[in-house]
């Protein structure tokens, strides 16, 4: 069954371009209050298919599109042109504290992100002490969110996603804040999606963790997909890349990720 699918996706958004380019444009803007607007293609022409059961693995530089494309899964975004399809339930760890209020409990959270993944209000009460433990915030679950570290933001995220056990998962590098016990715990949920069957979207810079969680994995560059394989195949040409960008910069070698 095919879960996700994209078919010549451009994703268009307009840049606010302030910065005047001549003295008398900075006078007229004085009296005239123009905005400049520049086009910009985050992602151009993308097109994959992604089955039951298969994890993906997304990589690339920063501003290369990876963040846009699970937004278009999760919903956040609708295509400029062509088209996203998606199957079945979403869940998206896309953004530290997106989707929690900042002045709610991590208890009311729960509430709130569960309804937003479809579970209504006794099916979230019946998963919140099983969120709860998996999360390990303790007596913190009932102080607001703004007062919540990074890891705790993860860890509530993480929690409440796991627990509602969607058809697709979408993260983008949420796992890279936090304790190691607690990732390592989230790896291990992860694997067990992927034994059940899951399809999981997977964003990082971490080329091991790629390796380790990916069936086939994508390498994004401007915004086209510059090239798809097997994780090892994909995180040899990204390192390549990073390598050969950095040696024309500055002639200096580059650490293994």
């Amino acid at each position: 069954m095919s879960r996700i699918r994209f078919d010549n996706v451009i994703q268009r958004f307009r840049l606010i371009r302030e910065r005047p380019d001549t003295l008398r444009e900075a006078f007229a803007r004085l009296f005239h209050h123009r905005t400049r607007y520049l086009p910009f293609e985050a992602i151009k022409g993308i097109s994959f298919n992604l089955e039951e059961g298969e994890t993906l693995g997304i990589v690339g530089r920063n501003g290369s599109g990876k963040s846009t494309i699970l937004k278009l899964i999760a919903g956040v975004y609708s295509p400029t042109s062509g088209q996203v399809l998606v199957n079945g339930t979403v869940a998206a760890l896309i953004e530290l504290g997106a989707g929690f209020h900042p002045d709610l409990t991590g208890r009311e959270n729960i509430m709130i992100n569960g309804l937003m993944l479809g579970l209504n209000r006794r099916q979230i009460r019946e998963r919140e002490e099983r969120i709860i433990e998996y999360s390990e915030l303790g007596e913190f679950i009932d102080s607001p969110v703004k007062q919540y570290s990074s890891g705790m933001y993860m860890r509530l995220a993480f929690s409440t996603a796991a627990e509602v056990d969607p058809d697709i998962l979408l993260i983008d590098e949420i796992l890279s804040v936090g304790d190691v016990g607690f990732k390592k715990k989230c790896m291990a949920r992860i694997h067990d999606f992927n034994r059940r069957g899951k399809t999981i979207v997977y964003v990082s810079h971490s080329m091991n963790s790629v390796k380790r969680l990916c069936t086939r994995a994508i390498l994004l560059d401007n915004g086209v997909i510059a090239a798809e394989g097997t994780t090892d195949q994909i995180a040899d040409t990204y390192l390549e890349s990073i390598k050969s960008r950095q040696k024309e910069k500055t002639g200096s070698p580059v650490r293994e990720l």
